[in-house]
Order: structure tokens, then sequence, then C-alpha cells
């Protein structure tokens, strides 16, 4: 048997509670005072106990009433977000989270296509270098990248991630670049990060030196492109985001060799909204747009990781 009292009853004790005034609860939840008066001795009765003191016609909760009060009204609350995130569901705007780079290249020049194939959905793209928390925002889907492995949340594997390096044509011919190793010499964007080292390895060049200035660090692919079709530097880039300017020659990749740091790119969002229609179809769309560009990248990054 249930050891719940009756919600209305609950309820009616919430709201005087936290407003300390049964006339005041009673306007709040649409009842007269003798109701809610009524509800709160019915609760009291079944749990033997007084939850308010009264005095001179006034009220004030007792300490049973002051130890039940934040526990039920963190229970509504709960409850009123379930029912807010139900409506949400339905509603007929999209709000996804990207990173700078993915959501500034990739993700712009195509995400009119999505709206184009379902005009009842609206799309607000959030462009964010920070890892988003969908518990403190509204947002209902982001492109993370990682491991994958985020509890409470549905991990969906788009491709492995990966670099290599690009530059301007001029850039290229003017500092004579037709070997790796000539990438040691060249102005490089970034030059102390990490990845650089593994690249180098992937093209079989040891420890490379040192560099031989600090130069130039940006925030993001989409800084490092402008730099490097300016003719300031080469820049460890994904190919995948830069198809265009790759196609029409404003840059070019001198090798095909990339360098896999072993985290990839996912879809992500939490598990309790699995099935949401404005969701699946984004995924849905999502997946065909990158297999329009399989040809870029090679097959091994399209695979999920173990």
């Amino acid at each position: 048997m249930s050891k719940l009292p009756p919600l209305a009853a609950v309820r009616a004790f919430e709201a005087a509670a936290r407003l300390e005034n049964f006339s005041r609860a009673a306007d709040e939840l649409g009842m007269t005072q003798a109701a809610v008066s009524y509800q709160i001795r019915q609760l009291e009765e079944r749990l033997g106990r007084a939850l308010f003191v009264r005095a001179k016609g006034r009220v004030r909760l007792s300490d049973t009433g002051r130890r039940l009060l934040p526990a039920i009204s963190t229970a509504f609350a709960t409850m009123n977000d379930a029912f807010a995130a139900l409506s949400s569901d339905d509603a007929d705007i999209l709000t996804i989270s990207a990173a700078i780079t993915f959501g500034g290249t990739w993700l712009s020049a195509r995400i009119g296509r999505f709206q184009l194939r379902h005009p009842d959905i609206a799309v607000r793209l959030l462009m964010s270098n920070e890892l988003v928390d969908f518990d403190a925002t509204n947002v209902d889907v982001a492109i993370r990248t990682g491991g994958g492995d985020w509890p409470g949340l549905r991990s969906d594997f788009l491709f492995g991630s990966h670099v290599t390096p690009i530059c301007s044509p001029a850039f290229r011919d003017a500092n004579a670049i037709v070997a790796p190793t000539d990438l040691l010499r060249a102005p490089r964007l970034a030059p102390n990060d990490p990845w650089w080292a593994g690249w180098f390895a992937a093209a079989g060049i040891g420890t490379p030196p040192p560099p031989s200035r600090r130069g130039i660090e940006l925030d993001s692919q989409l800084q490092e492109a402008i730099a490097a079709q300016g003719g300031f530097g080469v820049a460890l880039m994904t190919p995948l985001f830069w198809r265009a300017e790759l196609d029409s020659g404003r840059l070019v990749r001198p090798f095909e060799t990339l360098y896999c740091p072993g985290t990839a790119n996912f879809l992500v969002h939490p598990e309790g909204r699995v099935g949401v229609r404005k969701i699946e179809r984004f995924r849905e769309w999502l997946h065909e747009e990158l297999a329009m560009d399989r040809d870029l990248v090679p097959a091994p990054l399209w695979q999920a990781m173990d």
C-alpha cells in the first residue's frame, strides 16, 4: 500500500508553506481558503503531526513542516521540469551546440538544407568550444569531440578526428615545400602544438627539433584558415572542413599524411530524449550529409571507435 498522501493535499501544503499564507495559497491554486485549510487538515490527520502552528489568525510552519517543505518543493520542481521537457520536445525549434570550427565551417555551409527538408523545424546554432550543460540550457543536441563515453548522454559516432598541414599555394611555393622535412623550417601556425609532433611521426620523421619561434596561437581552425590564406604560415587543419577551399585551390594540402589523435566527433544528447522527432530527424540528416564527403577522409575514420 502506498504511503503517499493525496497529491491535492500535498500541493496545498507546498503552496501554503512556501507562501506562509493560506489565502495567498488559495489564490495561486484557484481554490478557496477553506478548501486549502481542509486539505492541510486532512494531511495533518494522516501524518498524525501538525504542519503549521496557528495563532491569532496567522500560520507558520511547525518543525515537521519545515522538514517536509524542501523535499516536497524539489519534487514539484522536478515534475514541472519533466512536463516542460515534454512540451520542449514538441517545440518547433532545434537548438544545436557545436565547436567553433565544425559549426562555423562544415555545419554552417549545410544546415540550410536541413531546414529546407524540415520547414516546420527552426534551427538555432550555437558555436562554442565549451562543453554544453544540457541540464542548465535549452540545447537539444551537441557535436562534441572526445572518446564518446559521457554518462547520461547518447553518443552517436560521426567520424574520427584528423588533421594535416594546409597552407596557401603561394606559401607552399615560396617556402619550397615538397617534402615533409621542409615543414621543419617553414613558418608554422601554433608550432608548439603537440599535434605537430604527432604529424611528423606519422610522416616518418622522428622527434622534430623545437621551433625557432613561438609562432601564432589561434583559437580555432577558422582563424587559422584566414591566417593560412593570407600566407602567414602552414596550419594543422581538418580537410573535411575545408573542402570548398581545397577544391577551389585557395588552400592546398602538400601531403596526404594525416595525424589521427585517437578522438572522434559525436552527436550527443541526453539519453532520456531518444526518439524525440526533431533530434532524430537531425541525426538522420547529419549522417546523410557526412556520407557525401566520404571520399575526402580515409575509410577507417568513418568507423566507430572501439
